[in-house]
């Protein structure tokens, strides 16, 4: 066997300069081959655990994985966590390349050494094989062909286990999931939906299911670019047309009437976490499953995997390359498959609503027992923030209104400052003025209340009678404390306003120079001052939801 000595085969992947530099993997690098057998994609993804997200972005389409350890080390912590989300990725079929054989003199004894050890491990991955195969990377040994100098050795070369290993069931033959990505119009002006086949098949004249809608349609029409077809299979990029006209949007799913998805809004999942900041439990994100965002927040985090012994420890924290079991609930239903089932219809990723930027991975390993929905059957309720000015009221309210918008409900937000130049414009900051000011407030929340709305109104309303003669007059009613101490408002001092009381450019300021009566029992209290943002909205939510729980068993009843 000839030798190679000289060449730096890591440079044909390895193509960006800083990898080149510093001598290691960083981003994925996709290179194509083919062999008289089989076409081959292979994508080569970082080791190091900085770069995990990188690794798992490589797994996600894969078949089958080649792991890489070194004859002299043996396994790595990395090399556990890779295989561990290569399996959490759906990848069954391992083949483990004991690199650097030659390095050891090409022994025996030590492959041996790494096989039990690794192997061990591996067997612990359910419904996985292994293939355990002593190279030489840079001489060839046991890539394309046997080597002579590893005579013990009678296991297949690298390249002979790929022309050979099983492939997963094309997505052909799964149920038909065909998320739509575009509607078209073309000029003759009929409706045609654009996307490609995530599973299954569909032909011209087949029956589909479509969701959210649940509506049943026939497919009246098929293109592969403007070419007409009569079938096609995943993973094609087509447009149809139906045969009944039926609004569809971006998002929808076409599914098979006869295998439908499951239809939820609390999932159980694995979540690869990506960023440097970590998890916030109950705080919105953005859900991208298939072509379709939804808000969505982790309710729970049940607990953290050990990538080394798959063992779960409990945890209230998980940050960047941890791998977490979570229960995640969406404002409106996801129509999707367990990751095990379906890879495109089992996978999403949570997004930063503000930043855009992709915050983790994840894999649906089952739908869970939707919470009670917040909806009420006849009858709103009054949230009512109280606190003085930036105490954080305005901030809480519009992100419990976001939250409560999100989901679906009927919900208005009544601010003190926006009802102060409309509707009482004609009133000042005496007294009977204030209170004049809180009893039209009042007034709007108790009509909105009388229909259906869930209302929060932020305003500062210092004084604890006219809060309670409204309470009183709306019955629906739940008192919100922003408890934040002076000296911290000052800080903030959002609008100016304590600045120049302190100048003595206003009068009556609530706090300085006007007293504020704080609720007495209040049935919940925001302390801004020590807790997130997420923490008091969350806390608001709860409360809201166990008002209307009762509630709701009491109309079941009736």
């Amino acid at each position: 066997m000839g030798s190679t000595a000289g060449i730096d085969f890591s440079l044909v992947t390895d193509g960006l300069q800083s990898e080149r530099e510093q001598g290691i993997t960083i981003d994925v690098a996709y290179r194509y081959f083919s062999t008289p057998k089989r076409k081959f994609i292979v994508a080569d993804a970082p080791g190091h655990e900085q770069y995990t997200r990188n690794m798992a972005t490589g797994a996600s389409t894969a078949t089958a994985a080649i792991l890489l350890v070194d004859a002299r080390k043996g396994a790595l912590p990395q090399t556990y966590r890779h295989a561990v989300i290569a399996w959490l990725l759906g990848i069954r079929h391992f083949a483990v390349a004991v690199n650097k054989m030659d390095l050891v003199e090409f022994r025996e004894p030590d492959f041996l050494a790494v096989q039990h050890q690794f192997g061990a491990f591996l067997a612990t991955l359910a419904g996985s094989s292994v293939e355990f195969i002593p190279t030489c990377a840079p001489d060839g040994d046991n890539v394309a062909q046997s080597s002579t100098r590893t005579p013990w050795f009678r296991g297949p070369s690298l390249l002979e286990y790929l022309e050979t290993v099983p492939i997963r069931p094309h997505a052909d033959e799964q149920p038909l999931r065909f998320p739509v990505q575009l509607v078209l119009r073309p000029h003759d002006g009929a409706r045609r939906y654009a996307g490609e086949i995530a599973s299954g098949s569909l032909s011209r004249g087949d029956f589909v299911t479509i969701f959210p809608s649940a509506q049943t349609a026939r497919i009246a029409s098929i293109k592969i670019a403007d070419e007409e077809v009569e079938s096609a299979a995943a993973p094609l990029s087509i447009s149809i047309s139906l045969e009944t006209e039926i609004d569809l949007a971006r998002g929808d799913l076409l599914a098979d009437p006869a295998h439908p998805p499951v239809s939820t809004t609390r999932i159980a999942a694995t979540l690869l976490w990506m960023s440097a900041h970590p998890l916030e439990i109950h705080r919105p994100y953005l859900l991208k499953h298939t072509t379709r965002y939804v808000f969505a927040s982790v309710v729970r985090l049940a607990a953290i995997l050990d990538p080394q012994t798959l063992s779960r420890e409990p945890s209230d924290h998980l940050a960047m390359n941890e791998l977490g079991v979570v229960e995640i609930e969406c404002h409106h239903p996801l129509y999707c498959d367990p990751y095990s089932e379906n890879r495109t219809t089992g996978a999403f990723i949570l997004v930063d609503p503000i930043s855009n930027s992709t915050l983790a991975a994840g894999m649906i390993s089952g739908a869970e027992a939707p919470a009670i929905p917040l909806k009420p059957a006849t009858h709103g309720l009054t949230v009512w923030f109280t606190g003085l000015s930036s105490a954080g009221k305005t901030t809480i309210s519009r992100a419990v209104h976001e939250k409560l918008w999100a989901m679906g409900h009927k919900v208005e937000l009544l601010d003190g400052d926006i009802v102060r130049r409309h509707l009482s414009k004609d009133l000042g900051f005496s007294k009977e003025d204030r209170d004049e000011n809180v009893r039209r407030i009042g007034f709007m929340a108790e009509m909105l209340t009388r229909n259906g709305v869930i209302v929060l109104v932020s305003a500062i309303s210092p004084y604890r009678a006219i809060r309670d003669e409204i309470r009183a007059r709306i019955g629906s009613f739940l008192e919100v404390y922003v408890n934040a101490p002076l000296d911290l408002c000052e800080q903030r001092d959002l609008k100016g306003i304590y600045r120049r009381a302190r100048a003595g450019e206003l009068k009556m300021v609530t706090g300085v120079d006007d007293p504020y009566e704080p609720p007495t029992s209040p049935e919940i209290e925001c302390h801004t001052g020590r807790e997130t943002l997420a923490e008091s909205t969350a806390k608001v939510l709860k409360a809201i939801e166990q008002w209307f729980r009762p509630r709701m068993h009491t109309n079941a009843h009736e």
